[in-house]
Order: C-alpha cells, then structure tokens, then sequence
C-alpha cells in the first residue's frame, strides 16, 4: 500500500510510532499533485514551500514528545472560504482574487495547533454558491471517480483531493449540503456538525444562520478524529457552543443493536434514481439484520424546505455580500464617474452569475413590498420544519435517507438549469434549516460505477450517535474501493 493509500489515521500512527518522517508523507502528496492536480484541478492555491516550512516544525515537536495528536503530521487542504494568515484566500471570486488575509480562520488554527499540515486551498464554487464546483472563477473541478463528471459543491475541489489522494483530509463549508452532496457523488465520508459546534471565526460567509465547517474524509474514523479537533467553543463566534460529549473516536463501536431508524417516505418519492432509492433501502436492510429498528414515517413539511432554504440563504447572501463594494477591499474596476459607478462596475466585473443571481433573489424578497410573502413565510416554514425533525427524534434515533436523488451529474448539465442544481438539495437543506448533525458515506455505486451517499441525521449535538451507526455500517459494508 502506498502513502497516499493510508487514511489519515492510519498515517498519523506511523508518524508517531517513527516509521514515516513528516517529509515523507509530502513528497508522497505532491508527487500525487504533480501527477494528478492538472487533470482534476482541486486546488486554487497549492503552498508546497510553507508546508515544508510546516514539516519541519511538527517533525520537532513530534520528537520533543510535544505534539501528540493522532493527526500530528498529516497533510490536509482547507476550502478557500476558510482564512489562512498570509495564504491567499479567494472565495472562487474574482473579487478576492487578490485577497490575503493576516489572520487565520479558527477551524485552521485548532488543526495547525495539533500538528496538522496545510498544503493548499481548494478549488468551490463561487462565495459556495453551488452544487458542482463549475462556478468558480478559477476553473472547474473534476471528479477523480469519473473525469467527465462534477465531484459536487460547492466543496467539490476539496472532496476532489481527497478522492484523487492529493490530501489525506479536507475541511469543506455545509450551508445546504456542501460538504454532504461531494461527499456522496466522490465516495468519502463527510459530515456537517450541529450548528455552533465548530466556530466560524475566518469563515467568509454565504448564510451566517446555516453555514457550518466539517471535514471530508476517506472513512468515518478519519472523520471522528478530525471533527474531535475541530469542536471547542471560541468566543470569536457568538453562536459557538459549550458542550460535553465530544469524544468522536470513542463512539467508533460495532452495535446497532435497538437503534431506531426512521426513513421519511416521502425522500423515496418522484425525482430519486431507482439506482439511489435501491441502494439507500438495501443500506436499510443491513441495518434492520444488524438488530436496529427500521421504519417507515411521515416527515411533515419536507418539500417546503428547497424554497425556504434558498429563500432564507440567498438573503442572507445578499447582505453578506453587500460589504464587496470596490472600497474598501477586494476587486475594484479601474473606470467609473462617480461613486455609484463604482459599485455598479465593481460588483459586476467581480462577481459571477450564479452570485449575481443570488444575491438579486435575496434583495429582491428582502425589499419592502415582498419581506411578509416570502422571507418572513421561509421564516415560519423553517420553524415548522425544525418542530417536525424535534417530533420525529422523540421517536428515533436517526433518520435515515439518500444524500442526493442521483449519483454525479455530467459536467455543464446542470448549469443548463439552475432549478434542477437548486432541487438537488433537497435531502440535504434540512439539516441546515434545523442546525442538525448530519453524515454522508458511501453505500453503493449504480451502473456506471458512481458513487451513491447514504446520509444519516441525528438530534443536535447527538454526533456520537451519528458516529457508532456510521462506522457500524461501513463495517457491515466492508472496504470501499
């Protein structure tokens, strides 16, 4: 088995134990990179020489006995929403094409404190406004399981790097199923914390209410052990949680035995693939051998949750982009008369269509004479969801369902119809309306060889749970290739 093979885990215990130098897991990754990275563009922004720099230093304090995480030493690639001090940091916009931030964003932080190492920035969607890393202002990413398709978004390049073995981990942003949707069309483990969990200090924001950090994984250990990592709670963010049971790792146990499990039947209705639908019951069905109770209900309001999602978000979006006027920071058009000609040129020349459209759906149901009939409506309709995922917990453990209602589109398909890439969050916007946990992993692949997601949602903060079903099943599903 090669480097690149190992899971992240698995690597980070032969650095410890003295059998590989922190060198060498590099020059396996970049050797990777250098061979793969022109076909499958993950990166935006690859830093080979500060992560030399960075070997150098966690190699010491490995030595010194200083530095004892069990990712001490393992190369990983961070999403270019998330702030690296004095790496370049862009969004996928032109308008940050030349942004480098003095600070870093709190999830990179807490990873480089325990030795972790940062190899680059991953390629997205524009500001993650989308659902198969083509809106990117840097190019589009490809899917490592078949070059012809997208790998997802809007965390595809960062799903995309760890599938083609260019990193061993990635950190992605989930604001309606961006870390979950890659991770279910690339054939890794993948999971949105519950809201609060890991702070978003450094995170450039899309919808300040729904946007969470998370990791991309090979498998649900390598995922426990980062998101371990990753939840403290930081003063930085005012939404940051305090909380108790953490201990990811810990919870990687066989045993499913009196779990209960609910599957909306409405997820298994008209728009899935029978190829997905087929794979996500047979998932089902193991669990039910496996001694878990497995039924069948009615999740009220589900198919409102794609029109209030995107209501909500893309309002949000709409103020949070409003501070990329050509002022202060960020692309500035070289040409205008006055102040107003300023903005108009700046924000057109520097953002992309897919941002421009969101950010006009926003102000358009933000104005005055539509805030009541739909933002203030999405508003309730978020309420109504949440109280029907609080309902069905009081009589499950987890609910279970697809990632997305088909395996990977092929590339520039689904920039054709915007509605279409909007309705293929359909499983996945839920979680973010509501604030739950959530997890994607592989469960089985349809004719062509594609990956398909099964996604398991638990109560908030239940992530331990989330976890032992996660690795349960992929122990009954043995190894993924």
């Amino acid at each position: 088995m090669g480097l690149t093979e190992l899971s992240a885990v698995q690597l980070g215990k032969k650095i410890a134990a003295k059998e590989i130098r922190v060198r060498e897991a590099l020059d396996a990754v970049f050797a990777k990179t250098d061979a793969s990275e022109g076909k499958y563009h993950c990166f935006i922004t690859l830093d080979k020489e500060g992560a030399y720099r960075q070997a150098e230093q966690v190699q010491e304090r490995i030595d010194a006995g200083v530095c004892d995480s069990m990712l001490a030493g393992v190369p990983m690639a961070v999403k270019d929403n998330l702030c690296t001090a004095g790496l370049r940091t862009t969004c996928a916009s032109k308008m940050l094409a030349q942004f480098v931030p003095p600070y870093s964003a709190a999830a990179v932080e807490r990873l480089q404190a325990a030795g972790a190492i940062l190899i680059g920035k991953t390629n997205m969607d524009e500001f993650a406004m989308g659902s198969t890393t083509e809106t990117s202002a840097f190019g589009i990413t490809k899917n490592p399981c078949a070059e012809d398709r997208v790998p997802g978004g809007s965390s595809g390049g960062s799903a995309a790097a760890v599938a083609a073995g260019e990193a061993y981990y990635a950190l992605g942003t989930d604001t309606g199923g961006s870390i979950r949707q890659p991770a279910s069309h690339c054939g890794l483990v993948g999971i949105k914390p519950t809201y609060g969990s890991v702070s978003r200090y450094g995170l450039i924001a899309y919808a300040s209410s729904m946007d969470q950090i998370g990791p991309l994984a090979k498998d649900v250990t390598d995922a426990a052990a980062v998101l371990e990592l990753l939840c403290a709670q930081d003063p930085k963010d005012a939404v940051s949680v305090k909380r108790e049971g953490t201990n990811f790792c810990g919870a990687l146990q066989e045993g499913v035995k009196g779990l209960r499990i609910g599957i909306p039947k409405a997820y298994f209705g008209q728009g899935i693939s029978e190829e997905v639908s087929a794979a996500v019951l047979r998932a089902a069905e193991e669990f039910k051998a496996a001694g878990a109770v497995v039924e069948m209900f009615d999740l009220a309001y589900v198919k409102y949750a794609v029109p209030a999602y995107y209501t909500i978000a893309d309002a949000e979006a709409s103020s949070n982009l409003e501070r990329y006027d050509g002022i202060k920071y960020g692309y500035r058009a070289e040409e205008y008369a006055d102040l107003h000609g300023l903005y108009r040129k700046s924000r057109s020349a520097g953002f992309g269509t897919e941002v421009k459209r969101r950010i006009l759906l926003g102000t358009f149901v933000l104005s005055a004479d539509c805030y009541e009939a739909y933002y203030l409506k999405a508003l309730k309709v978020r309420r109504l969801i949440r109280q029907a995922f609080e309902n069905a917990f009081a009589d499950y453990d987890v609910i279970l369902g697809p990632a997305a209602p088909a395996t990977a589109p092929k590339l520039g398909e689904s920039l054709q119809d915007p509605l279409q890439m909007y309705l293929a969050d359909i499983y996945t916007v839920s979680a973010n309306l509501t604030g739950l946990p959530a997890i994607c992993l592989p469960c089985g692949k349809d004719r062509a060889g594609l990956p398909i997601g099964l996604q398991l949602t638990g109560r908030a903060f239940g992530e331990e749970v989330l976890f032992r079903a996660a690795y349960t099943y992929e122990k009954i599903r043995g190894a993924w290739q």
